[in-house]
This record gives structure tokens, sequence and C-alpha cells, in this order.
């Protein structure tokens, strides 16, 4: 179905009923997109083994668009390129700089 395969920018949801952990994965992942993605479930292990296997950019657990200034957002695939917020956001617009300075005895650091 398009709802499952392509980035619906809008108030939209999908439920699609799965038998294994292994089929929700190959299902989720087989897209050409990546930007985000929502695990809900009581299981601690069945987050962690969905969320680690998925081909997201951001994956939250039991909740939706949860966004900090610290959290680096961004897509996998063809949901984009690079990151906004955080450390990782701000690298593009950081330069590095280095400078070494030689010791008055002739020695480097």
């Amino acid at each position: 179905m398009t709802i499952a395969k392509e980035e619906i920018f809008g108030p939209v949801m999908n439920v699609l009923k799965f038998k294994t952990n292994e089929e929700v994965i190959s299902r989720a992942n087989n897209t050409p997109y990546g930007l985000a993605s929502g695990v809900m479930t009581q299981s601690l292990d069945n987050a962690l083994t969905i969320s680690n296997a998925l081909k997201a950019g951001s994956v939250w657990i039991n909740c939706y668009m949860a966004l900090e200034p610290s959290t680096p957002f961004g897509g996998y695939k063809e949901s984009g390129n690079g990151r906004e917020l955080g450390y990782e956001g701000l690298s593009n617009f950081l330069e590095t700089k280095t400078v070494t300075i030689k010791r008055p005895d002739g020695s480097l650091p």
C-alpha cells in the first residue's frame, strides 16, 4: 500500500498486523525512506530488538515526535542528508582549525 511505503506528511497512521518481529522489521525497512518510526510495545526486549534493526533516523518507543534540542534529527536512505539539532546538527556550521606552536626550546607538543 502507498501509505505504508511512502513518506506521508500529514495526520495519518497505518496499522498493519504482523506475526513476528522479523516480519515487522522487514516490512518497515522495505521502503526507500527512513525518516522516523515509532514502536509501541510493553516489552523492552522487543523495543530494543526492533529499534536496533529499523533503518530510520529516529525511533520513538511508546511515544512519537518527542524532540529535544540536544537530540539529532534526520533520516536514512532517501529521507534526507545530515542531521538537525544536537552536536551533529551544529557540526555543519563549524570549521575545525589546528594551531601548532613550536616551543622556545625547539620542541613540539
